[in-house]
């Protein structure tokens, strides 16, 4: 979660493809955060998670936590569009039709309770942990090429043992 619009510019800047990001609707709030595990989607974020999610940014507005109900957004951090014209902390969506919404949340105390009690404040290095998160990806894409290029290899040699011990010469 972002802890104030400089640290949302850096959230923005520096996420992952795996990244859910939520906002109330309409109002200034701070943009919320689900990672997701490689092949998830969001569809697989269970219901659970997505109601604490939405309270932890409905309590995170301003103005949306004086609100008796609001309207959640959320879309994959792919699809968060900033261009220069914005001020700080505003985005954009690339394709309007993979906003999801959430419609009239309201406060519910215990998951905000709950929630509030497991915060853990830290200043992460977002521009090195997606580095080292591409830089991870890449070692298995070549790795996996690797591994393919073997089984090629190993496949047109077995081919080529048959057609030797087919061929009448």
């Amino acid at each position: 979660m972002g802890r104030d619009k400089y640290e949302n510019e850096d959230l923005i800047a520096y996420g992952w493809p795996e990244d859910v990001w939520f906002h109330v609707d309409d109002v200034s709030s701070a943009h919320v955060y689900i990672r997701l595990n490689p092949g998830e989607t969001i569809e697989d974020i269970p219901e659970e998670t997505l109601e604490d999610v939405f309270q932890l940014v409905k309590n995170h507005s301003i103005s949306g936590c004086k609100m008796p109900k609001v309207n959640i957004v959320y879309t994959y951090w792919s699809n968060l569009r900033k261009d220069q014209t914005m001020d700080t902390g505003t985005i954009g969506f690339h394709n309007q039709k993979d906003v999801r919404k959430k419609i009239g949340v309201s406060r519910d105390r215990l998951i905000v309770n709950r929630i509030e009690k497991t915060k853990v404040e830290g200043n992460p290095d977002f521009r090195k942990e997606r580095a080292d998160r591409d830089a991870n990806e890449l070692r298995e894409k070549k790795k996996a090429f690797k591994e393919q290029r073997i089984r090629e290899k190993e496949e047109m040699e077995a081919n080529k043992r048959r057609q030797e011990e087919l061929s009448y010469e």
